[in-house]
């Protein structure tokens, strides 16, 4: 087979690490969740950009599960990798740690898919080169996003249903229980 068209996973794996400061804190004095994303989204821009070999964009992100807080002082790292490609789509896998550099405990924050499609200098789609999967991580990792790819596309069909219209007094009934006051 010929495998100048393809880039193995590792090539273009990517870790960013960077010290929480005090201007990332929430109100709750933790590390705020949209600086969390911010760094995500870079993260899986390089990652993808590495692997294109060319300007990709953000088309999705499946969702960001905030396990444990990330306290001022820690830092933070973002592992990045590509674990699926399609024709010009990628699904690059992060997984985040935050280090407490005093007690060096390490705790995992976070984990999330971003889907980042290639673009050319038009900014239209192009096509990506396959990936070479070279462990059994990176094999489950792939059919994983194969499945996951296959959950999303069910969600969006049943999402369908649930924005369909219905009559107020249906909507009214199915509030019963629910903690919201409907005054129409």
């Amino acid at each position: 087979m010929d495998t100048s068209g393809f880039k193995t996973v590792r090539f273009s794996r990517t870790t960013i690490t960077e010290l929480m400061i005090p201007s990332y804190a929430n109100f709750g004095g933790k590390i705020h969740g949209g600086i969390l994303l911010s760094l995500m989204d870079k993260v899986a821009y390089v990652c993808a950009a590495k692997h294109a070999g060319t300007y990709c964009v953000t088309a999705s992100i499946d969702h960001v599960d905030f396990l444990q807080p990330i306290e001022v002082g820690e830092l933070v790292s973002l592992k990045a990798s590509v674990n699926y490609v399609g024709k010009t789509s990628l699904i690059v896998g992060i997984r985040i740690t935050s280090e407490n550099v005093k007690t060096q405990a390490v705790k995992h924050t976070n984990t999330s898919y971003f889907t980042m499609v290639a673009k050319d200098d038009n900014h239209k789609n192009i096509p990506v080169p396959g990936l070479i999967l070279e462990s059994a991580d990176e094999v489950r990792r792939f059919v994983e996003a194969l499945r996951r790819k296959e959950l999303k596309k069910q969600h969006k069909e049943v999402t369908k249903q649930v924005k369909t219209p219905m009559e107020i007094d249906a909507c009214k009934q199915l509030l019963q229980n629910e903690h919201c006051l409907v005054k129409i």
